[in-house]
């Protein structure tokens, strides 16, 4: 059994999985920049050491200091949380390089699942279904890259094999800006992830985006514990999840939940891990699988009942899951907003200290932060402050819990985007369902 953990990383995900260890009764190591030192999950820590200063580059993604951390402090693993240096796979290498337990895939899955094309190609391959596309990336042929998109249809996408978070794609809705849109792709790649490798791929027009959360074993065993919509975003960042998704049967959820599954036991996945399918007329597209915990995560935990975080620890402790497929019960429903700092209108990022803070509570209402009063939200990092979930055994109670909790949080001294939520949960349109993965966008146009 893991005795002690370091966590490497920041913020509200670093008190969840210190909170997860502490149940189980493992001791935890907290890295912290110096801006980070009087971090609240820095003080509840069995032990901290500061990696390095402010910078990301120099701190929470210095992988010398962290590997360095462990071994001073006599750690048994190091959990990379989400971001950073989470789904990279050669700090996974050198973490179990050194000797240490990387709570998390195996590199070399890491590696497999972080580039499109050969994520795509292996999803293919384990039965997995897949948006058209180009099956593998573009060369300089363009009269064959021409010929290829007349094939798949306009609109298509041009996307970088090593982008994420909406970075390194573009849509092409006609033949005449193909080759100057791919070339510009191409560019922003090389600039962006050093790789300007791109492929091609339908153009879905309105689809929602509804991920699969599986967890699976070095012993060959998986399991899957339902869906999320997560199609409440903007320029591809979440804003509001909820689980299970809407509209999807239980028939459906059992079809593609078995086919993830598969897919895991074929490309012998270990850990906590999210199928991520775009969702139009009846249909699953996979686009990418996230190597680790998603923000998301407790929706999915209020329904199940399943510590998710608690699992991947256990998982790479080397135990068997104790869970099998028919074990995993979904009640009920659960929906998260993420909080935060920066201004609802403008979205320009809110640091700064905050001057008075209260935590909403009640029947089926979870907060996830790692705030407190006067405490400085550092300007050097993502504006995430908390996520506040609630659970109902509908989802109109689960919305409705999560109106009241939003009208009781209260975060003075800069500003956050809890307004935009308020406008979301009474826009008429959610509330009726869901909606596609371009309705945020357009609705704050108007």
């Amino acid at each position: 059994m893991i005795d002690k953990v370091v966590i490497a990383n920041r913020g509200e995900i670093a008190l969840r999985i210190q909170r997860a260890c502490r149940a189980l009764g493992i001791k935890t190591v907290a890295l912290h920049s110096e801006a980070d030192r009087d971090a609240k999950y820095v003080r509840l820590a069995d032990e901290s050491v500061c990696i390095g200063p402010a910078a990301a580059s120099k701190s929470y993604l210095n992988i010398p200091a962290v590997i360095s951390a462990a071994e001073v402090t006599d750690a048994v693993a190091i959990h990379p949380g989400y971001g950073f240096l989470s789904e990279n796979a050669d700090f996974a290498e050198r973490v179990e390089q050194s000797g240490f337990i990387f709570i998390g895939p195996r590199p070399e899955t890491i590696r497999l699942m972080g580039d499109k094309i050969s994520a795509i190609r292996a999803m293919k391959e384990a039965g997995v279904p897949c948006v058209p596309g180009s099956d593998g990336p573009l060369d300089n042929d363009e009269a064959r890259t021409l010929a290829m998109a007349r094939d798949i249809g306009y609109p298509v996408l041009i996307k970088a094999t090593g982008g994420g978070g909406g970075k390194g794609m573009r849509v092409v809705h006609a033949e005449g800006a193909l080759l100057s849109s791919l070339a510009l792709t191409r560019a922003e790649a090389k600039a962006a992830f050093n790789n300007d490798v791109v492929y091609m791929e339908k153009y879905l027009e309105k689809p929602r985006h509804v991920e699969f959360q599986v967890l699976a074993d070095e012993h060959g065993h998986a399991v899957h514990l339902g869906e999320r919509d997560c199609s409440l975003q903007r320029r591809h960042q979440k804003v509001i999840e909820e689980c299970p998704a809407p509209g999807i049967s239980r028939e459906m959820r059992e079809r593609i939940g078995r086919i993830c599954v598969e897919a895991c036991r074929r490309i012998g996945y270990r850990g906590a891990g999210t199928f991520e399918f775009l969702y139009e007329n009846g249909q699953f597209y996979f686009i990418e699988m996230n190597t680790r915990i998603q923000v998301e995560h407790p929706v999915t935990e209020l329904v199940t009942g399943i510590d998710i975080v608690q699992q991947q620890i256990l998982i790479a402790s080397g135990e068997p899951l104790r869970y099998r497929q028919e074990d995993i019960v979904m009640r009920g429903h659960a929906m998260e907003c993420r909080i935060n700092a920066e201004d609802a209108a403008t979205f320009m990022p809110s640091p700064g200290r905050i001057t008075q803070y209260h935590q909403p509570g009640g029947p089926g209402i979870r907060v996830d932060s790692h705030v407190y009063n006067n405490y400085v939200v550092p300007p050097f990092y993502d504006s995430m402050i908390g996520k506040l979930i609630a659970y109902g055994d509908t989802r109109e109670a689960a919305m409705a819990r999560l109106r009241i909790a939003l009208s009781e949080m209260v975060v003075d001294g800069i500003k956050t985007n809890i307004p935009l939520h308020h406008l979301l949960l009474n826009d008429a349109l959610f509330q009726a369902g869901p909606v596609d993965i371009h309705y945020l966008e357009e609705r704050l146009k108007t």
